[in-house]
Parts: structure tokens; sequence; C-alpha cells
């Protein structure tokens, strides 16, 4: 009888997400020997090779490869076992995954993580801040609970919760401030500041001034909002920003910020989980929580 434990489904799992024991039993929150011993242990009890290991970093092995999709779902039922009894509970306790874009969670998690504490006292916050794709299927996966994210998702697994909306505004040089406010064709004539591929913010902003993906300017990306604004304030160029990013990002640049003439652009911000989760009832009322957080945002009712 192959004999291993939930525990050594986890690491495994870690460790095909990190490729490296040392990042991966940081995550774990074990030492680095003692997670390679408990990877040891479960290919001897598999009776195979999971992964290959090198100075640099792990390789699956074929047999990893196709192990590590059973082992999410395993893990992943293990975790709605414990979910369905935190719901019979009647309340939100425990550990807690949210998932936050980059765009979002500088702004919104100070103000937020002060409430859930007030609103969820048993509640153990665990927070993870990475683009859309990767926090929609880490939802999907269960390695995490929720995530607030700009919607639609369009996935049909998960529910989608709309919370508020909020306008994007253009930044500029402070010299421009007296400036017309330009409309959003006007974009596609200034030397635009984006940031990086794979930011749904990047994508919202050039179908704003209706700009195809492929025709953006190379060499105008930033990693992010405080970088474009940092650059637009040394006179490099202009770029947009969310209305919950103005307070903080624009106070020690040398920039001004206004609105668009004509149609403004903006997002609908929201939050998703799996429609399986027994927690999923529970989760909108995290959901309220974190509208209290929306400032001078238009909340969605």
């Amino acid at each position: 009888m192959t004999n291993f434990t939930i525990r050594q489904l986890r690491y495994f799992e870690a460790l095909a997400q990190h490729r490296h024991f040392g990042r991966a039993a940081e995550a774990c929150s074990i030492s680095q020997p003692a997670l390679s011993v408990q990877i040891k242990e479960l290919e001897q009890n598999l009776g195979t090779q999971l992964v290959e290991r090198s100075a640099r970093q792990v390789q699956l092995t074929s047999f990893g490869e196709a192990l590590l999709e059973r082992v999410a779902a395993i893990l992943r039922s293990v975790d709605e076992l414990g979910d369905f009894a935190r719901a019979a509970q009647g309340q939100l306790t425990g550990r807690f995954r949210l998932g936050v874009i980059p765009t979002i969670a500088p702004y919104l998690l100070p103000g937020l993580i002060g409430k859930l504490n007030q609103s969820h006292p048993a509640l153990d916050l665990h927070v993870r801040e990475t683009l859309t794709p990767r926090l929609v299927q880490e939802v999907l996966q269960g390695q995490l609970d929720t995530a607030i994210v700009a919607l639609p998702v369009l996935e049909p697994a998960l529910a989608e919760m709309a919370l508020f909306e909020e306008s994007f505004l253009l930044v500029r040089p402070r010299s421009d401030a007296a400036q017309p406010a330009p409309r959003g064709e006007d974009l596609r004539n200034m030397r635009l500041l984006l940031l990086e591929e794979g930011h749904c913010f990047r994508d919202q902003t050039l179908g704003f001034c209706n700009t195809p993906a492929a025709t953006a300017r190379d060499g105008l990306d930033g990693s992010s909002l405080s970088t474009l604004v940092q650059m637009v304030g040394a006179g490099i160029g202009v770029t947009m920003i969310p209305q919950m990013a103005v307070e903080v990002e624009t106070r020690s640049a040398n920039v001004s910020c206004t609105t668009f003439a004509g149609p403004q652009p903006g997002r609908t911000v929201g939050m998703i989980w799996r429609k399986s989760n027994p927690l999923a009832d529970a989760f909108s009322g995290v959901g309220e929580v974190v509208r209290s957080c929306a400032g001078g945002a238009q909340v969605r009712r």
C-alpha cells in the first residue's frame, strides 16, 4: 500500500510552483533539508522519481508533471472539506487567502486589512499580489479563496461580485496643467507610458485610446504605476492611473491630473471565487467590507 501524507503533497506542489528547493521551503515555512527529505520520502513511497535536481533549478519528471494535476485536485478537495466545516459554523474564521492585482493592492489594502480585522477578528488573513491571469488560475486551483480584480473575468467556474467603479485620470507634467483636457483618441499622438505586458490596466488604457496592443510603442513601459508617474514628472510623457491611486502616486511628483474630455475611461472592481466553494456565501460579506473601502469611487449595489 502506498503511504504518503497530505503535507508531502503540499510540499511537492510548492516545489512544482517555485522550481527551487530553497524558495519552496521558504513558502512552506520549513527548512530546505526538511523539504528535501519529505520529497525524497514521497518519491520512495510512490516508487518513482518526481523531480530532476540541479544546482540552479528543479525540473519535474514526466511522471511528476502527470502527478501534479492530480495532487492539485486532491489538495483542493482537502481544502474544501475544511471550508465546509468552517461554513457549518456560520461565520468566516481561520485562514483566508486573498489575491489582489498590483493596480489595486497598494491603495486598497491599508484600509481593507484594518476593517477586515475589525469585522472578522477570527480571520487569519494571507494576501497575495500578482497579475490577473495568475490570480484566476490560483483561485480555480484552490490556492486562493478569493481575489480582487477588474471585472469581467468571464470564467464559467468562478462567481463574480461587482463592488465599485472608478474612473481613470490622465497624468501629465505640471507645466501642461492649463492645457485643454484631451480626448481618448488624442493619446495615440502622445508619448503614452504604459504598464508592462500582462497587466490588465495596460489593456484597458490601450482600449480607451483605440490603440491595438501590437502597435504600442516600445521602450515606454513600467513595472508599476509609481514608476510611470515619476517618469511623467521627469517630462518623458503622459500616462493614465486609476482614481484610487491618485493621492498616493501624485503627492511627491511634479505632475497634474485631469479628467478626459468626452467619455470617461474606467473599470469595474470586484471579487471572484469558485462557485463550488462552501464559503461562497460568506465571501459576499467580505465583499461588502471591500466596498466600504472604495473611498470616492462609485459604489455598485
